[in-house]
C-alpha cells in the first residue's frame, strides 16, 4: 500500500447505532500526495426508512433515495475505487465502521489503513477551542458549504488534509499515525490485530461477536481499548472461553459513562449475550397508596404489587418505600398512626417523628388533616418531573443528553457542536428512543445520587443551552 494515496470519505446515514446504521450518501475524493485525482459521490438507497430527525439534519429524505443505487450495486466499484489508499475521514472510526458494516452485510471483508483528521489536527494545529469540522474550518478559514451532506463535508476535509500535509514536513506525524503503537497482547485466534488497533480510547460500549456476528458479550468502559485488552490479559477460564469464541469486536463511543451504562443494559436485555450475567429484576414493587378509613381520614399505607412500573420513582424495596413514607409524614406534619408507621395504638408515639398535630387524639380537625394528606400525595406526582441530564459528547463541543419525561426514561442523544439549543423541545429531534426498565431506573438513580443535580436541566427552566 502506498501511504501517499489518500481516499477522503464522508458518509451520511440513517442513524441507529451499531446495529441499524445504514448508508444514505457517500462521497470519496482521491488524492495522490497533495493533488486531487478523482472523485465519486452518490446517494444510496438504505433499504429502510430515514427517520425525521435525520432528514432534518441532512436534508436527505426517503423520496430522494428511492431511485438511488443500493449499496450492493455499488460495493465493488467503491472497493476498487479506494483500493490501495489510506482511508481518511473527520472522526474516521464512524465513517470507516459504517462502510465496513455495509461490506460485512454482503459477506465481504473490508480493511484499510485509517487516518483521522480530528486527531491529526489536534497534533499539528494544537490549542484550538474545538476540532469539530464546522468549528475547525471556521478557525483556519476553510470554506464549508452544504454542511451535513457527504460532498460538502468531504470537500472541506480534503482542504483540511492538504493543509495538514503541508504542516507535517517529512510526513513523520502522519507516518506515526498510520503505524500506531499499541500494547502487546496475546489476542484470541479469530480476532485480527487491526480490530484491536481500531478500538478508541474513549468511553462507550463494546460488543464481542462470534463467527455468525451474534453478540456473545456486551460491556461498557471509560476506555474501550484498555477494557477490551483487559479481557485478553485475564487468564480466568470464562475470559479464555470468551476470547476463543470471539471473531469480531464492535464498539460505539458515547462520551458519557452514563449513556454507556444505559446502552450496555439495553444490549444485554435485547440480546441475552451468553457471557453476560443475566440482569435480574425484582418480583415485587411497592407503592404508597391511600384510602379513607372509618373516621373519614385519608390514610396512607404501603402497597405491594407484582407489576413492575418503570417510573424512576417506583420503589423496588420496602425499605426505600418506608423511607419515603416517613419523609412525607415529617414534611407535611402527618400522623405516624395514619401513615401506617405504627399499628395497634390509640395515639401515635413514634420514636422519631414528633410533629403530629393531634388527629389521632381528636385535637386536629379531619378536614384540616386531609388537606395536608392531599398536598403530600400531590408532592409525589409532581416529583415525577421532566428533565434532561447533560453530559459531554463524543468529541469536543458535542453534547450528550439523557431525557426523563414524566419520571420515565425516554432515551439519549447527541447534539452537534454547531447546534443552537434554545428550548427544551429542541432536544427531541436528536433523541434516540429507548425502553425504560428496572435497570435503567437503577442506573439513573445511582447517577443522580452520586453526581447530584449539577448536570440536570428541568423543563420549566428557560435557558437550556
Amino acid at each position: 500500500m502506498k501511504n501517499n494515496i489518500y481516499a477522503v470519505i464522508d458518509v451520511e446515514t440513517t442513524g441507529g447505532g451499531i446495529s441499524g446504521n445504514r448508508l444514505t450518501e457517500i462521497c470519496i475524493v482521491l488524492l495522490d500526495g497533495n493533488e486531487v485525482t478523482d472523485k465519486y459521490t452518490s446517494l444510496i438507497n438504505p433499504e429502510k426508512i430515514i427517520p425525521h430527525q435525520i432528514t432534518s439534519l441532512t436534508g436527505i429524505d426517503n423520496e430522494m433515495v428511492a431511485d438511488a443505487p443500493k449499496f450492493h450495486e455499488v460495493a465493488d466499484y467503491i472497493d476498487n475505487f479506494i483500493r490501495g489508499a489510506v482511508f481518511v475521514a473527520h472522526n474516521v472510526n464512524f465513517d470507516y465502521n459504517v462502510l465496513r458494516n455495509e461490506f460485512r452485510a454482503l459477506g465481504k471483508d473490508f480493511k484499510r489503513k485509517k487516518l483521522c483528521t480530528v486527531r491529526l489536527s489536534r497534533k499539528l494545529i494544537p490549542g484550538l477551542f474545538s476540532y469539530s469540522l464546522g468549528k475547525l474550518c471556521s478557525s483556519i478559514n476553510i470554506p464549508l458549504e452544504n454542511r451535513h451532506r457527504a460532498e460538502g463535508d468531504t470537500d472541506a476535509t480534503v482542504i483540511l488534509l492538504q493543509k495538514l500535509l503541508k504542516l507535517d514536513e517529512g510526513g513523520k506525524v502522519i507516518t506515526s499515525f498510520l503505524h500506531p503503537h499499541s500494547k502487546n497482547a496475546t489476542l484470541p485466534p479469530h480476532i485480527p490485530a487491526e480490530q484491536i488497533n481500531d478500538l478508541p480510547e474513549d468511553p462507550g460500549i463494546y460488543l464481542f461477536k462470534d463467527r455468525q456476528h451474534k453478540i456473545i458479550y456486551a460491556g461498557k468502559a471509560k476506555n474501550i481499548k484498555k477494557r477490551v485488552l483487559s479481557h485478553f490479559y485475564d487468564k480466568k477460564s470464562k475470559e479464555y472461553h470468551l476470547g476463543q469464541e470471539t471473531s469480531y469486536i464492535d464498539f460505539e463511543t458515547t462520551g458519557s459513562e452514563l449513556i454507556a451504562l444505559l446502552l450496555e443494559s439495553d444490549y444485554i436485555r435485547k440480546h441475552y449475550p451468553k457471557h453476560n450475567r443475566a440482569q435480574k429484576k425484582p418480583t415485587r414493587t411497592y407503592q404508597i397508596i391511600n384510602y379513607i378509613n372509618q373516621r373519614g381520614i385519608i390514610q396512607l399505607a404501603l402497597g405491594q404489587t407484582s407489576k413492575i412500573e418503570d417510573s424512576v420513582y417506583t420503589f423496588y424495596s420496602r425499605a426505600r418505600a418506608q423511607e419515603m413514607l416517613e419523609k412525607l409524614c415529617e414534611d407535611f406534619n402527618l400522623c405516624p398512626k395514619y401513615c401506617t408507621l405504627q399499628s395497634n395504638v390509640k395515639s401515635c408515639s413514634h420514636y422519631r417523628i414528633k410533629n403530629c398535630k393531634g388527629i389521632c387524639t381528636g385535637v386536629e380537625a379531619v378536614d384540616d388533616y386531609n388537606k395536608k394528606v392531599k398536598k403530600a400525595i400531590l408532592s409525589l406526582s409532581t416529583e415525577k418531573e421532566t428533565y434532561i441530564i447533560k453530559e459531554r459528547g463524543r468529541e469536543p463541543g458535542e453534547q450528550s443528553f439523557v431525557l426523563i419525561k414524566g419520571g420515565r426514561y425516554q432515551g439519549y442523544g447527541f447534539v452537534e457542536p454547531d447546534a443552537q439549543i434554545c428550548s427544551f423541545e429542541e432536544y427531541e429531534p436528536y433523541l434516540k428512543l429507548q425502553e425504560p426498565t428496572f435497570h435503567t431506573h437503577q442506573i439513573i438513580n445511582s447517577y443522580l445520587n452520586k453526581k447530584g443535580m449539577g448536570n440536570v436541566v428541568k423543563r420549566e427552566e428557560s435557558t437550556m443551552a
